[in-house]
Order: structure tokens, then C-alpha cells, then sequence
């Protein structure tokens, strides 16, 4: 087994070690380009290997807020990025409480196209009661939020490394690298840096994954490591 793999497996036994009442809420959070999303996918992949329970993968980038409402900062600040980019409270409304204790187990599971452009007209889904929900996103254990997850993992790479993979990234749909360079510089890793210093999200995860070597990563136990 890779060291990858025994990653995987150890999120997938935490997650479903999380005994509640309700079906169990869990946060992928991290910087722009740390790796989110496919460790999401695959941890998501390796618990419907490992259970029969519903595992629900949401991506919070879905409930991006609109971006013609995005009015209350200018639209290329780092304040409009951490605090006007995403619709906080249809995160808790229509995806976390309902999953939460007393929470009628009907969600949503997307409300915008990832673009933040279109509005997606979807169906309520049912959750199990014994459901896991894997979402991974950036700011998720902002105070907004914070209360409703039931384990909080951090994916962490260095700022710089943000940086280097950002640009790679999205050089080609932000017209080149130089303006990839000058976004990420000013505005997105200006508003995770007032993230990390606020909320210091690393600290407070329960579980925190260096994800800086892809097929190598490296767990550690959080120094908040109740659920």
C-alpha cells in the first residue's frame, strides 16, 4: 500500500469512527491548490469501499454567492474573495443544519455552477441517517460554519507552494501566467493569509494532511483532536 493510500484509509476510519445521531459532516479545508478536491474524491472512493453507509461528496464551490452579488468589495480584493465569495449561510441552511442534530436530512447538495454565474436549479436529496458527507472548500472553519462539521480535516501546503501550483493551474483561464502571478499574489493568497491568521485553521482541525509530495502525504493529529 502507498503511502497515499495509507493516508486515505486512516481519513476514511476517522470519518467513520465519528459516532452521531445524525449523518456525520466532514470538512475538507485548505488553500487554493492544496490538493482538496482529489483527496476529496478519493477519500469519498475509499469509503464507499469500506462501508455500505451513503457517502455524500459535495464541493462548497457550489455555493459560491453570485458573482453580480458580490457588491460589497471591489470584486478583485482579497476582502471580496474571503468575505463576499460564498453564500455562508446557504452552506448552513440547505447543506449542514439539515444534516445536523435535528436537521430534517433533506438537503442540497449544489445551488451555483462553479463559475458562480448560473444559479442550478436542482432537486432536495434525503440523506441517510448514517450518510457521510465529504465537502471539501476553502474558509470552512470560518465562524459561520465552524459549529456544524463533525471533523475537520486541514490540508496543508505553504503559501509559496499555493503560489507555484495556482499559477500553474489557472495560467491559461486568467489569459497568462503573469496575471495568474498578480491574482493569487493580491487577492486569493491575501485573503487565505487573513484566514490562517484569524481562524488558524491548521490548529484547530482535528486531523491536519502536508500535502506539499502528492503521493507521499503526511498525517498528523490536529491540536484540537476531539470531533
Amino acid at each position: 500500500m502507498s503511502r497515499r493510500q495509507e493516508v486515505l484509509v486512516a481519513l476514511a476510519d476517522a470519518a467513520l469512527a465519528v459516532e452521531r445521531p445524525h449523518p456525520v459532516r466532514v470538512a475538507i479545508d485548505g488553500c487554493s491548490a492544496a490538493g482538496k478536491t482529489t483527496l476529496s474524491d478519493e477519500l469519498a472512493a475509499t469509503l464507499r469501499e469500506r462501508t455500505t453507509r451513503e457517502v455524500i461528496r459535495v464541493s462548497i464551490d457550489h455555493f459560491k454567492r453570485a458573482v453580480a452579488l458580490r457588491t460589497r468589495f471591489p470584486q478583485d480584493s482579497p476582502e471580496s474573495y474571503y468575505l463576499d465569495s460564498w453564500d455562508n449561510d446557504a452552506i448552513r441552511d440547505k447543506l449542514l443544519a439539515p444534516l445536523g442534530p435535528g436537521g430534517s436530512r433533506s438537503y442540497r447538495h449544489e445551488l451555483m455552477d462553479f463559475a458562480g454565474l448560473t444559479a442550478v436549479d436542482g432537486q432536495d436529496r434525503t440523506a441517510t441517517a448514517d450518510a457521510v458527507l465529504i465537502a471539501d472548500g476553502c474558509f470552512l472553519q470560518r465562524p459561520e460554519l465552524d459549529a456544524h462539521w463533525d471533523l475537520r480535516i486541514f490540508i496543508d501546503i505553504p503559501l509559496d507552494e499555493v503560489l507555484r501550483r495556482g499559477i500553474a493551474r489557472d495560467q491559461t483561464w486568467m489569459s497568462s501566467a503573469a496575471e495568474a502571478e498578480r491574482r493569487y499574489r493580491t487577492k486569493y493568497i491575501a485573503g487565505e493569509s487573513r484566514y490562517l491568521d484569524e481562524v488558524r485553521p491548521r490548529d484547530r482541525a482535528q486531523l491536519v494532511v502536508d500535502n506539499r509530495d502528492f503521493e507521499a502525504p503526511r498525517l498528523t493529529v490536529g491540536t484540537n483532536p476531539s470531533a
